[in-house]
């Protein structure tokens, strides 16, 4: 009996957003790191700028085109049995811009893609720098303009306020939230650099624009997911924690091979050849290592 055609992936997001469970995904900038947060439970993967610039050395400040956002979504896409949500700045420019992003990623077989309300070219959120945001009602119609490019109607355009970390307030951050869940977004994210989740937790209390909230509590790390997810957050994204490992597990690594000048004294704390080829999805013919 043939199998029965499995449901495509930006359905299946939307089917999770209205589980009884927060939707978890993990940061990651290639098909090897998005493998790797399928292995370990997670529903979803973020295609991080943050990790996509820094995968290259390179600072999260809108150095990187359309183009290579959105090989590296496929390449993840392509890789995983994950819906993949794209991270996309500030939509790669004006209203024109976004539909065209939109109508790119929503081909290459992408779940969702976010743009936030920050000016171009942005800067990370953690920088020490200025946030300038850009007019609401200017966000606005660049979501209206991605939205009507859409050919799936479950693919999802996720709108992110960047009010809180601008030092705008929660009451900013709602009146811009609200603004864009009525140009239509699907959901809204939220993002606070503080080290205390008060702005988020008041956020979600007085949330009512009918669509459902996006956290990414990197700063805030003491909140458990599920704490999130009943303060209604339904979707939660560790946006770095993989890369931020790998540099950790890397550099302790290789100092100590310089330190020693020997391979087999880091072997133990290494992956071995047969499990890069498991990840690699090698054919058993071949698997063969010493």
């Amino acid at each position: 009996m043939p199998e029965r055609p499995r449901t495509p992936k930006p359905e299946r997001l939307r089917r999770l957003l209205r589980g009884a469970d927060p939707v978890r995904a993990v940061g990651a900038h290639n098909g090897l790191t998005a493998r790797l947060a399928e292995r370990a439970g997670f529903e979803a993967v973020w295609s991080s700028s943050f990790e996509l610039s820094a995968s290259q050395g390179l600072p999260d400040a809108s150095l990187l085109g359309l183009a290579e956002f959105v090989d590296a979504a496929e390449a993840m896409d392509a890789a995983v049995d994950l819906p993949v949500i794209a991270d996309c700045d500030t939509g790669f420019g004006g209203p024109l811009n976004v539909a065209h992003a939109l109508r790119r990623f929503e081909r290459r077989g992408v779940a969702a893609i976010c743009i936030e309300d920050k000016v171009f070219p942005k800067m990370n959120s953690f920088a020490r720098t200025a946030h300038d945001l850009v007019p609401t009602e200017e966000f606005a119609l660049k979501l209206k303009s991605g939205l009507q490019a859409r050919s799936d109607p479950d693919f999802l355009l996720i709108a992110r306020t960047e009010a809180l970390i601008a030092g705008q307030g929660v009451p900013e951050a709602l009146e811009r939230a609200r603004a864009y869940a009525a140009a239509g977004a699907d959901a809204v994210l939220v993002h606070s650099k503080s080290t205390r989740p008060d702005d988020i937790l008041e956020f979600g209390a007085r949330w009512d624009g009918g669509v459902p909230l996006v956290a990414v509590p990197t700063t805030y790390g003491q909140m458990h997911e599920r704490e999130l997810f009943d303060a209604g957050y339904r979707i939660v994204i560790y946006a770095n924690h993989g890369l931020r490992a790998a540099v950790s597990g890397v550099t302790s690594t290789l100092d100590a091979l310089a330190a020693s000048g020997r391979a087999r004294d880091v072997e133990d704390g290494i992956a071995t050849m047969p499990e890069l080829f498991d990840l690699q999805r090698m054919p058993a013919d071949f698997k063969a290592a010493p």
